[in-house]
């Protein structure tokens, strides 16, 4: 069994924190439960925290004119959200942010994570760090959407977290990989047909 999400474990895979280290940087987050289908971010309001998933999923996504929405993050236990643009810069956001289960959160405001990395290097290199892995993250996203069909794409999140399919609804899954929800369908009742 996989042990609990905490932030100590998590940022201790970064950093090398001691004991006092490590309870100073904690204590800069706030436990939040939210229920599901709840918004943490909505357009036009700034993200004033990004949040780190102990428990639960959420998915970050914007709304185009044709009421088309489009998945641009999805997040499960140990992994970070927010509206990034709109937390970094403090400018209205532009994506909905919302829990897809009932999730136990860590946020932490944009002023208390600039103290932090200004009280003590390791913290900044701990936030630059998870920085540059969303960057990467990011980028190979991005390049998979340009150079992969819509099925190698499927493939790859299923086999890269092969939990997501059953975590999130079909239609976030679809959205998150630019295909419609019709055709994702259609890629898994081929994929079982082809097993059996």
């Amino acid at each position: 069994m996989q042990p609990t999400p905490s932030i100590e474990n998590y940022v201790r895979k970064y950093v090398d924190l001691n004991d006092e280290e490590l309870a100073h940087f904690a204590s800069a987050f706030k436990e939040v439960k939210v229920k599901k289908r709840q918004f943490l971010i909505q357009p036009n309001f700034v993200a004033r925290h990004r949040y780190f998933v102990l428990k639960g999923a959420v998915r970050a996504y914007v709304v185009a004119e044709d009421d088309q929405d489009n998945t641009i993050q999805l997040a499960i236990e140990e992994w970070w959200i927010s509206d990034y643009n709109s937390y970094m810069f403090q400018q209205p956001a532009s994506m909905f942010v919302m829990a897809v289960e009932d999730s136990t959160l860590l946020q932490i405001s944009f002023e208390d994570e600039q103290r932090l990395k200004a009280s003590n290097y390791k913290y900044e290199t701990f936030f630059r760090m998870i920085a540059e892995r969303a960057a990467a993250f990011m980028q190979r996203r991005v390049i998979t959407s340009l150079t992969m069909s819509a099925e190698q794409r499927y493939d790859l999140l299923i086999e890269k977290y092969p939990e997501m399919a059953n975590r999130f609804p079909q239609y976030v899954i679809a959205s998150y990989l630019g295909m419609t929800t019709e055709f994702l369908s259609r890629i898994r009742k081929q994929k079982l047909r082809s097993k059996g």
